[in-house]
């Protein structure tokens, strides 16, 4: 084998043996980044608590309750379920209130479309809850291979979009 795929396969290797145990090699909590701290809960919670696969990347956040542009996080996660999507996706948030996360003040999401707003420990978190993969990512990519149903599964995702807790931008 050539010596340099040996060297990236072994350096690929541990970050792809982290994220199929459920622990990304970006985990917030390894990461120097102070934006992706904002997504160490989230990205907790859904490995932890909830046993999907996650990744966790900087991101920057276009926030319309705010109406700022901030520094943040995101987590993308790939779970399992025998439910419905309707009837997972409210356990999901179920779970998630359980765990502790309140909504924000003045929320300002898209309950209709799957998409709450809650905060927890300093960080304000939009969690995306969806059935098809969408995103196209590299990270969406990743947890789909660390999750694949079988016949009495399917698979299902969610995008947690975290940034400093902050008030809502007054209205009008």
């Amino acid at each position: 084998m050539n010596p340099m795929l040996r060297r990236s396969n072994a350096l690929l290797l541990p970050a792809l043996l982290s994220v199929l145990a459920g622990c990304d090699a970006s985990n917030p909590e390894r990461a120097g980044a102070q934006e992706e701290l904002h997504c160490r809960e989230a990205h907790r919670f859904m490995v932890e608590d909830v046993d999907m696969a996650a990744v966790t990347e900087p991101d920057t956040i276009d926030d319309w309750r705010t109406d700022q542009v901030v520094p943040g996080c995101r987590v993308t996660a790939a779970g399992l379920t025998p439910n419905t999507p309707g009837t997972e996706a409210q356990l999901f948030y179920d779970k998630v209130r359980a765990a502790g996360w309140t909504r924000t003040p003045d929320p300002q999401d898209a309950p209709n479309e799957s998409s709450l707003r809650f905060r927890k420990d300093g960080s304000d978190c939009l969690f995306n809850f969806y059935v098809v993969g969408m995103l196209g990512t590299e990270a969406e990519g990743i947890v789909s291979d660390a999750r694949v149903p079988d016949a009495q599964l399917d698979r299902y995702y969610v995008l947690a979009m975290c940034m400093p807790a902050m008030e809502a931008a007054p209205r009008g």
